[in-house]
């Protein structure tokens, strides 16, 4: 038996927000951002909100973040000129991993056009080998933690 596909979900259902602009570029041929933009903003949304949190020094940095599972699914179209926002909640908290649910929201909409997962395992920056959440990281994503969604 095959799990119900997801719906749309509110803006309750998220605990972080981060909104992007749409760029010219991201549309396709058929006036709307393409699939893989949606992708890319998970990566930006995610990834601003811990660099301006302190928590990941992209350049400097001993532990890395490396993408290991994304997926999306779509409910809405979302085009340029339109602004984004993505909301940003932690699924699953493991020792070397995070998984975060991510909702993104057309302008002031109230339900999401698309609702993805994006799971980063943290690794050492030369070795690639897993390593445990760095306390700085562990203490801006543990306050993102809802169990009781589903994406």
């Amino acid at each position: 038996m095959s799990a119900a596909r997801p719906q749309p979900q509110g803006r309750e259902a998220f605990v972080h927000f981060a909104p992007i602009a749409t760029r010219w570029m991201d549309n396709d041929v058929y006036g709307h951002l393409n699939n893989v933009v949606h992708y890319s903003l998970f990566d930006t949304a995610v990834n601003r909100m811990l660099i301006e949190a302190g928590a990941l020094d992209i350049h400097a940095g001993s532990v890395i973040g490396l993408v290991v599972h994304t997926q999306c699914h779509y409910f809405d179209s979302l085009a340029f000129p339109q602004m984004v926002t993505a909301g940003i909640r932690v699924e699953q908290l493991g020792r070397s991993s995070v998984r975060y649910g991510i909702g993104l929201f057309g302008g002031d909409a109230a339900l999401t056009a698309a609702i993805g997962q994006f799971t980063h395992v943290y690794v050492d920056r030369v070795t690639r080998r897993p390593v445990p959440l760095p306390e700085a990281l562990r203490a801006v994503l543990e306050p993102l933690v809802r169990h009781d969604s589903t994406a």
